[in-house]
């Protein structure tokens, strides 16, 4: 209420992709909408509209995520500080000043990575062992003939085309039709020498006045909670730069199943969907380009994977029919188009998007499948990308299975009361003394445990507020080991008895990780629904790859030479908790490793080697593919692999490679959980 006695309307401000919320006044700046809540918002010039640094996206639809309907009248029209505005940071297409624009009604507002002061750290890296390069582009230096009158030369296209077969013994047989105007101009600036580049032996696609020595492509691995690129220099597949960002299309659901419900509950949501991660897209190469101190006319080729939802949503196809059975791909092959017809600024470039092997396991699967190889050996593979949905890929040179399992985002934070994304000062690894039951961690951002003198100083920095994927399945591990939790995943009600570490939650028990509040809430936990929560990740993950076990006729983990785990995520488990937990089988620890971003691998390989892009379309066709949700066997694969390690399977390998603990006598009826206390609020 206003000093008047007039009533002043609130309204709800959702920022993306933190999903922090702000109720504030009507006519407060976005700006000041964030800061009330502590949202990543940049501004150096303190709200003044001077730099630049502040610029939000509002969004317009029907979000059930955050139950809000926003629209483009949610913020004042364009105001007077964005008209006049000068700053060295132009303000993009689509964007506003959070310092200038006010509210006016609910409204959902992506803050994009550029104007955030603490940017996400995306931890994908790129290995693409030893690979024979043959890049589909090359580059070839010409010196055009000196042209005087009544020489007959032929036009500067018939002159590039007969040097590049006498000296090189290329013959293009076309010329991209947008060069032709190009060529007397760029002709002109290189002083009569021009620099051509050919792709596929048979095309011109780029050219560039006198001398150039470096061709660039960028590989592109489009998850669906991050975005990983490469830039990689085609002549020696050196990478140049490499950039990960959060997938902004995070808004509009944590899941690929909200997206497309997203799209199926507003018309035009799948141009939405489009249009953010092409302006993704379109941002990372110029920050490639950038940092390696070039301009996007050097940029010749692009790969691109990506789940099916994602395949499908960056070519602007409408993803639903992939939400629902028969889960129907637009198509499974290999396609070829320009950079510029996905609204990335890079007019050279053409883009190879890797086929995908079913409605659920995508190109993203077939470059871990290019990289890790299952197809090229004899002995059995088990490759498995862990994710909001795992896919999983089982066989040899003989027969290769794929399928996917709807894991859910609880593996990479969400769903956790204290789960948090890989960020600085998250808890990515965890250790309980099995004695004492006291935790120590260790978080991103700080190389000392938190037992270590060294500790406090390298995390002062840093705001301990959660425990990211690698972090929960560590210390769900741990508490099993330690004798916490039970066998079916019970927090233990005699664990009061054992340590002051557990305590009452409502009618179940928690388990107080870090901090020292007397308040419960304000420590970092971990309780009973977060075990749940892991157990039916792990078990939809290991029923899916049970069952391929089964239709390959291998049930004995023994006969499993390796287990890959891949992806974002699964480059950061370590092999035993991954086996603790039960997320694979009981193969030899040292049979399983993480192998990084396999995905962006392949996509390196396949912008290196045009071979390379040949044997992924041979073996995406040849692989089997197999429908867990309409395979009877998995729904009981499933409720088997609930339990720690496993229900019904026994572990000796494991046992032999860590102390598992005793079967312990229940305090109470098994089942029964008595009320003790208030369940802790949720936020």
């Amino acid at each position: 209420m206003t000093a008047d006695g007039d009533t002043v309307e609130v309204h709800r401000v959702v920022f993306a992709p933190s999903g922090l919320t702000a109720r504030v006044a009507e006519g407060t700046t976005v700006l000041d909408a964030a800061r009330s809540v502590g949202a990543d918002l940049d501004s150096t010039c303190g709200g003044r509209g001077i730099c630049g640094r502040c610029q939000v996206i509002p969004s317009s639809g029907s979000f059930s995520k955050w139950q809000i309907e926003s629209d483009a009248d949610a913020l004042t029209e364009w105001t007077s500080v964005e008209e006049e505005y000068t700053g060295r940071r132009p303000i993009a297409d689509g964007q506003r000043l959070g310092c200038a624009a006010l509210v006016r009604g609910d409204v959902v507002v992506e803050i994009p990575a550029a104007s955030q002061v603490h940017r996400q750290v995306v931890r994908k890296s790129v290995d693409v062992g030893s690979l024979e390069l043959d890049p589909m582009v090359r580059l070839h230096y010409v010196e055009l003939p000196i042209a005087e009158l009544g020489a007959e030369v032929g036009g500067l296209r018939e002159q590039i085309v007969a040097s590049l077969t006498r000296d090189f013994d290329v013959t293009p047989t076309d010329i991209d039709a947008r060069l032709l105007p190009l060529l007397a101009p760029t002709a002109k600036r290189g002083d009569n020498s021009v620099t051509v580049a050919v792709r596929d032996e048979s095309t011109i696609c780029a050219v560039y006045p006198g001398y150039v020595d470096r061709a660039v492509g960028i590989a592109v691995d489009v998850g669906s909670t991050t975005i990983a690129a490469h830039l990689v220099d085609l002549a020696n597949g050196e990478v140049l730069a490499t950039n990960g960002i959060m997938n902004p299309q995070i808004r509009f659901g944590d899941d690929l199943m909200s997206r497309v419900s997203y799209v199926m509950m507003n018309p035009g949501g799948d141009v939405e969907l489009t249009r953010a991660i092409r302006r993704a897209l379109d941002t990372m190469v110029g920050d490639l380009v950038g940092e390696a101190g070039l301009e996007r006319d050097a940029v010749l080729d692009m790969t691109i994977v990506g789940n099916p939802i994602m395949h499908h949503v960056v070519l602007g196809i409408d993803p639903t029919p992939l939400g629902q059975a028969p889960f129907t791909l637009a198509t499974d092959g290999a396609v070829t188009t320009r950079a510029t017809d996905l609204d990335v600024d890079a007019r050279f470039c053409e883009v190879y998007l890797l086929p995908c092997i079913a409605g659920h396991v995508g190109a993203d699967m077939a470059g871990a499948i290019l990289s890790e190889g299952p197809h090229r050996h004899d002995e059995l593979q088990l490759l498995v990308d862990v994710g909001t949905n795992a896919e999983i890929v089982f066989g040899n040179s003989s027969h290769v299975l794929a399928a996917s399992s709807p894991t859910g985002p609880a593996f990479e934070g969400a769903q956790i009361s204290a789960g948090m994304r890989a960020t600085a000062g998250a808890i990515e690894r965890v250790r309980i003394d099995r004695d004492t039951f006291e935790p120590r961690v260790r978080v991103i951002g700080a190389e000392a445990w938190s037992d270590d003198s060294d500790f406090v100083g390298q995390a002062a920095g840093l705001d301990i507020s959660g425990v990211c994927g690698s972090g929960i399945i560590e210390v769900i591990g741990e508490l099993y080991l330690a004798g916490l939790i039970d066998v079916d995943g019970t927090i233990r009600s005699d664990g009061p008895e054992k340590t002051a570490r557990i305590f009452p939650d409502g009618r179940t028990f928690s388990y107080r990780l870090f901090g020292d509040s007397d308040d419960p809430a304000e420590n970092i936990n971990i309780t009973q629904d977060d075990v749940r929560a892991i157990q039916l990740a792990k078990a939809a993950l290991r029923a899916g790859i049970d069952l391929l076990c089964e239709h390959n006729g291998t049930t004995d983990p023994n006969a499993i030479g390796s287990v890959r785990l891949a992806g974002a995520f699964g480059a950061h488990i370590d092999p035993l908790y991954a086996k603790v937990l039960g997320l694979v089988p009981d193969v030899p620890v040292a049979q399983v490793a993480s192998v990084g971003n396999a995905a962006g691998a392949g996509a390196v390989r396949a912008l290196l080697s045009a071979q390379q892009r040949r044997e992924i379309e041979q073996t995406a066709r040849q692989v089997e593919k197999i429908e867990t949700a309409t395979e009877p066997r998995f729904q009981e694969l499933f409720v088997n692999a609930m339990g720690f390690p496993h229900t019904s399977e026994p572990t000796p390998n494991l046992a032999a490679e860590t102390v598992l603990p005793v079967a312990q006598h229940r305090s109470e009826a098994a089942g029964a959980r008595r009320r003790t206390g208030r369940r802790r609020p949720r936020t």
